[in-house]
């Protein structure tokens, strides 16, 4: 993206979980006066501050932070609505004189925020309902015969895109790619972005995942996990509880597994989203958004600080 001193900078930190983000965000804040807005879709939801890495209270209270753990899990909530409350807190930055400092994993985010978002209709809720009931097989036979491209592009376990894939030609009678053709919205006309992606070597991300899984059973995420699955008026297919670790956990809470058991499943499903992450972020942003296999925060801050300056 070309450069303007007539477009407002705006810092992007992302890259698959567990890559060290979070603690540049803050570096890069501390340092250019900033403002960390997050961009990551497990993390806007309060009831899972430990499972989801959000970052702790003392790091909050480093520099400011927003769009953390700020909806309720029983809310709905969407990239679209992310995306907008992310320009206005980009926006309220700006006018502050601060510098944004987006953070975070979610690529689907990331794109609607900068490329803007498919203007795909309401779809029709019968058709939303009967997709939705499909066993996986059958649903992913179905968008071979009806939007086969999709389906060659999706992976065949890939259960959300699926459906989404599914549903949105069988409402509209046009393909999910070709909305996609038509985006409205998105400000990366508007803004000077110094984006970093962050791709460290995959064992050293692999063992930090692992690390980091055991510590969040023994701080406190048991206990999230516990008080989220007692709440009735969240639904179960709500997106809060498909966050990793929380089907696993709860269980073992049920009795199905060992505590080792359940630990082992989340890890290997860490794994497996941190490889998600890892293929899209590697290939899916622009060509010149700096990739880096980097790991030393202060070396990477300095990497970032010259993205900046320029």
């Amino acid at each position: 993206m070309a450069k303007s001193p007539e477009r407002p900078r705006v810092a992007l930190i992302a890259g698959p979980t567990a890559s060290g983000k979070s603690a540049l965000a803050i570096e890069i804040a501390r340092r250019h006066d900033g403002v960390v807005i997050n961009a990551d879709s497990a993390q806007v939801y309060r009831d899972l501050r430990i499972l989801s890495a959000r970052p702790s209270t003392d790091e909050e209270a480093q520099v400011p932070h927003r769009l953390f753990g700020h909806i309720d899990g029983a809310a709905p909530y969407s990239a679209a609505l992310w995306s907008q409350q992310a320009t206005t807190e980009i926006e309220a930055a700006h006018e502050a004189g601060k510098l944004p400092v987006l953070v975070g994993g979610t690529g689907l985010y990331l794109r609607t925020l900068i490329d803007g978002i498919a203007p795909v209709p309401d779809i029709d809720p019968a058709i939303r309902q009967a997709v939705r009931a499909l066993p996986t097989d059958q649903a992913a036979q179905a968008l071979q015969r009806e939007d086969s491209a999709a389906a060659a592009r999706l992976n065949p376990t890939d259960t959300t895109r699926i459906a989404r894939a599914l549903e949105v030609v069988r409402s509209t009678g046009r393909t999910l790619a070709d909305w996609q053709r038509d985006r409205i919205g998105g400000i990366g006309h508007r803004i000077a972005l110094s984006a970093m992606l962050l791709l460290p070597d995959r064992d050293w991300l692999t063992e930090r995942c692992d690390r980091r899984l055991a510590q969040m059973f023994d701080g406190g995420a048991v206990e999230e996990v516990t008080a989220l699955l007692a709440r009735s008026d969240i639904a179960p297919d709500a997106p809060v509880r498909r966050a990793i670790g929380v089907a696993e956990i709860a269980r073992w809470q049920r009795g199905g597994s060992t505590r080792d058991e359940a630990l082992t499943a989340a890890r290997f499903a860490t794994r497996q989203y941190a490889k998600r992450q890892y293929t899209w972020f590697r290939n899916q942003p622009p060509a010149d958004w700096l990739r880096t296999s980097e790991t030393e925060k202060y070396a990477l801050a300095g990497h970032l600080d010259t993205l900046l300056r320029n």
